[in-house]
């Protein structure tokens, strides 16, 4: 087996003499309202200060400054970045007319009961008009700014679909559309219009923000850097929440993004083979491929992020479950190596939830969960990119675009899309059947990148329609020069009536694919089959996607067209990942298989808190595991192969290796360090701690624990 001696750049990148990071070289950040502590001192590279006024739904968080809490970071060598909500937070000044002597809680956004939408005591989903856009450049993008702030991340710009009713609301549309607002439950047409507009709204929001933020900043000398943390669409479109999303990337004023992913956005049920359950290992790889294509052709920066708990309270063996499935999800996108290792670190380290499903007692991260975490997070720091592509039959990609979140809230003429079926029917048969699907966004037709390697696509209008003709020509032209494009919709939904390019000034198409069909000489309302195009071919199912879920076996038409179009695909129940020297892989359940995956070599297991070597494991169905691959590594070096904590002041001096271990206190230290021969000497903080049992004369490894300590805690081997 080849070996490959990448240690000498691992330990490079953890060196504590290295400069502050700047934005394009942060690898690993996280989230906190919180004024430095030793409890959730985590080691990132960087961390994002939330809130001028912090976090509103953190009732412990004290009062100190922004400017407090950022210097306090500052001192423990973090690059300190900015995140608030765009459209909830800490604005009660705004609303209760202190910044400008009106009170504005007319606002937020509000449902057709006539409730406003609220995240928190006094804290409204806000309708982002010009006069809040003012107060929130003015009070709070300046004020971080002029605190020295180069990084500005403005989370989670949402529209709630079922919204749309407030005074403020019907202003924007009159500003927007030039006539009366009309409420969204009375016709398709209206329910597009408003979603059309809710999208417009945050898009105007972030662009005004962010594009103040570099003006303002360079009158000071400063290159603001701005991003997006944002859910999937996939997640937006499931929950029922309009965001501009992909668009963003024709803002020249955003940087990149944030893939907020999570146990509590991939838990959301979905069907497969007609039963509906949580999927979450499923899911969340095809949140994270939402986001990865979306940002991949335009050459935007995207963090992914993973949370070990939820926002919501569950217990303690739930939450390490799933995050362990998210975890892997993420990695399974070789591309990407930036990442928000964890949200709210002082929730994580310091909450109190369930010991177990079966018990009430509330307890903190329990010991090994918290090690076990440490040991992911740490692994994230050195986490290569790679050329490697996850096992399965690659070259098969499903559309999706951000009209998707248009018709989703309310339903119209008894036409229902249950859990964003109309998606998951075109996706999740081929995943449960070990295809790694990829995702195409339709915005990015126009980037070269966005069908590269895409073989066969599949497409539907029965769940979201063209906002323009565009991308119609590209597809065309992609055909033409040997693509295959799966249309599969009945084009019978209420919302192909809505008044749009497709069927107004001069179209007359009764459904949005007429127009795409007509470009290659296909008829409009073409019958089922396929139809050749250039070099490439049309083939039209007459079903909607969510017709291959919702039912027991529903899925035999898609499976047996991908097979046919693509020529040869592998089924199987796995998907495997080289990144050297980690090894990832995941075992479906409800798959064509129940064997599991088994594994020979040298391999630590890192989901294992006591960090066991293996020489054979197996992979059950329904779990995923994440190894070092031992035998990726030179034996005549010493190196941390895992730990629970981040390494600095690294030093090889003759035969002895020496370093300074930091990580949250109150958490556990566990390490597997590589080194030439037995150790004679093993030093924690200068006392020798030499156990012969833990050395594993096969890999060459010493298993070494202690407790934390964000100061530091001195380690030195010799041998």
């Amino acid at each position: 087996m080849k070996t490959l001696n990448i240690l000498a750049a691992m330990l490079a990148a953890v060196s504590c003499a290295a400069p502050v990071k700047t934005a394009d070289d942060t690898k690993t950040t996280f989230q906190t309202s919180r004024a430095w502590m030793p409890e959730i001192d985590n080691r990132a590279d960087a961390v994002m200060v939330y809130g001028v006024g912090g976090n509103p739904s953190d009732k412990n968080q004290g009062k100190s400054s922004v400017e407090h809490r950022i210097a306090t970071w500052k001192e423990r060598g973090y690059k300190v970045d900015f995140m608030t909500g765009i459209a909830w937070g800490g604005y009660q000044d705004y609303f209760t007319g202190e910044w400008d002597g009106q009170w504005h809680l007319d606002e937020g956004q509000v449902n057709a009961q006539g409730d406003t939408i609220w995240h928190g005591h006094m804290v409204p989903y806000i309708v982002p008009s010009e006069n809040y856009l003012k107060y929130f450049k003015e009070k709070h993008i300046k004020r971080v700014i002029d605190a020295g702030i180069t990084s500005i991340y403005l989370e989670e710009p949402e529209f709630w679909a079922r919204s749309g009713y407030s005074e403020a609301f019907k202003r924007e549309w009159k500003e927007y559309y030039g006539t009366d607002w009309r409420p969204q439950h009375e016709s398709p047409e209206a329910t597009y219009m408003s979603s059309k507009l809710k999208y417009h709204l945050y898009y105007r929001a972030l662009d005004e923000a962010f594009t103040y933020a570099k003006e303002y900043g360079r009158t000071k000398g400063m290159d603001i850097k701005c991003y997006v943390p944002t859910h999937s669409l996939l997640n937006y479109s499931q929950w029922q929440i309009v965001s501009p999303e992909a668009s963003l990337a024709s803002l020249p004023c955003v940087d990149g993004y944030i893939a907020q992913v999570w146990t509590g956005t991939s838990r959301e049920p979905d069907y497969f083979n007609g039963v509906r359950k949580e999927r979450v290992f499923e899911t969340a790889f095809l949140e994270y491929g939402c986001m990865a294509s979306m940002t991949e052709p335009t050459g935007r920066k995207v963090w992914f992020l993973t949370d070990p708990i939820e926002d919501w309270p569950r217990d303690w063996e739930d939450y390490r479950r799933n995050y362990q499935a998210t975890f892997t999800a993420q990695l399974l996108y070789p591309q990407i190596n930036s990442y928000e290792i964890m949200p709210w670190p002082e929730r994580i380290y310091t909450g109190l939830y369930n010991k177990s499903k079966d018990s009430d007692e509330k307890i903190r991260i329990p010991s090994d969960y918290a090690t076990m975490m440490q040991v992911m997070v740490n692994a994230l720091q050195h986490m290569p990119l790679s050329g490697n592509r996850v096992s399965g039959s690659g070259g098969v990609s499903v559309m999706m675009g951000n009209s998707l979140m248009f018709q989703r809230f309310p339903t119209h003429e008894g036409y229902d899309d249950p859990q964003l079926s109309n998606f998951y029917g075109m996706a999740m048969p081929l995943l449960k059947r070990g295809i790694p699907v990829n995702i195409v966004h339709i915005e990015n037709l126009g980037y070269e990148k966005a069908l590269a390697g895409t073989k066969v696509l599949i497409m539907t209008y029965s769940n979201m329609k063209p906002l323009d003709p565009v991308a119609h020509t590209q597809l065309a032209e992609w055909v033409e020069k040997g693509g295959i494009l799966l249309y599969a919709g009945r084009d019978d939904d209420p919302f192909q009536t809505v008044s749009e390019w497709w069927n107004k000034d001069g179209n007359t198409y009764a459904a949005a694919s007429d127009h795409l069909f007509s470009l290659m000489g296909i008829p409009a309302a073409a019958a089922a089959g396929e139809y050749a195009y250039g070099k490439g071919k049309v083939c039209i199912v007459r079903q909607d996607p969510k017709e291959f879920v919702l039912e027991e076996g529903g899925d035999a038409a898609l499976v047996e067209a991908v097979k046919a179009l693509h020529g040869n695909i592998e089924e199987k129940n796995n998907f495997v990942l080289d990144r050297d020297p980690y090894k990832l892989v995941a075992v479906l359940d409800e798959s064509v298989s129940d064997a599991p995956f088994r594994l020979g070599g040298m391999y630590i297991d890192l989901y294992d808190p006591e960090l066991p070597v293996y020489t054979e494991t197996e992979v059950l169905p329904g779990t995923q595991r994440l190894f070092f691959d031992v035998s990726k590594v030179k034996a005549d070096k010493p190196a941390i192969l895992a730990a629970a904590s981040r390494a600095e002041s690294e030093t090889i001096s003759g035969k002895t290796f020496s370093y300074v271990a930091k990580s949250p206190l109150s958490t556990v230290n566990v390490s597997r360090v590589l080194l030439p021969s037995a150790p004679v000497s093993v030093k924690v903080n200068g006392s020798d701690v030499l156990d012969n049992n833990c050395w594993d004369e096969a890999s060459h490894t010493y298993l070494l624990r202690f407790d934390n300590d964000p100061d530091g805690v001195k380690v030195e081997f010799a041998w």
